[in-house]
């Protein structure tokens, strides 16, 4: 009377989740039962992993390796999927080809950086004058040339994009871009200088 009840063993025909037609309890509410089929899918990738801790580590930096390079070529193909936040939206992509279109001044300043910064160590009053000259000369024309470019920008895109929270933000993503060289832009151009597609082979 005051014993131990047994529990009773569990009965075989009792259904279990996985089994086609019957609804899995753990699935999450409001979400459709996974299939007999999905069920499957999953335990053999399950399995898959393997137990060995050393086997497994490498085989999630392996996966890790493989997600990260289809990321990468994602991103350089421009997949929106793949592109960090500030690359996304149709403003910002209507930008990156706007920039890419035309020619700007200030994707050479690196360049001239370095040249500056190389003839500084000429020890000539006359040298360092040109020089100084020179750099502050080429700024004025980035400055021209970018201003330019912004002016002409935001008028573009006022007309593409009326709203102007679609617009936030683009006036320093063009700056930023313009400075880059083109070769090293990430995304890289889908347009020409001057408009015309990009023919990717």
């Amino acid at each position: 009377m005051f014993g131990r009840q047994q529990t009773p063993a569990p009965d075989d025909s009792t259904p279990t989740p996985g089994d086609e037609g019957v609804e899995d309890s753990r699935a999450p509410k409001g979400r459709p039962t996974p299939s007999r089929k999905e069920a499957e899918a999953a335990r053999k990738q399950q399995l898959k992993v393997p137990k060995d801790p050393k086997a497994a580590k490498k085989a999630a930096r392996e996966r890790d390796r493989a997600e990260r390079t289809r990321a990468r070529a994602g991103m350089m193909a421009g997949d929106e999927r793949y592109l960090p936040p500030r690359d996304q939206g149709p403003a910002k992509a209507f930008t990156r080809d706007f920039v890419d279109s035309r020619f700007t001044v200030a994707e050479f300043f690196i360049f001239v950086a370095i040249a500056v910064l190389v003839l500084g160590f000429v020890r000539n009053p006359a040298v360092q004058s040109f020089v100084s000259l020179a750099f502050f000369a080429f700024t004025a024309v980035i400055a021209i040339d970018t201003t330019i470019l912004l002016v002409t920008l935001n008028r573009r895109a006022a007309k593409e994009f009326p709203e102007k929270s679609d617009r936030r933000g683009i006036t320093l993503y063009a700056v930023l871009r313009a400075l880059q060289l083109r070769r090293l832009r990430v995304p890289p151009p889908k347009v020409k200088r001057g408009g015309q597609p990009v023919e990717r082979r």
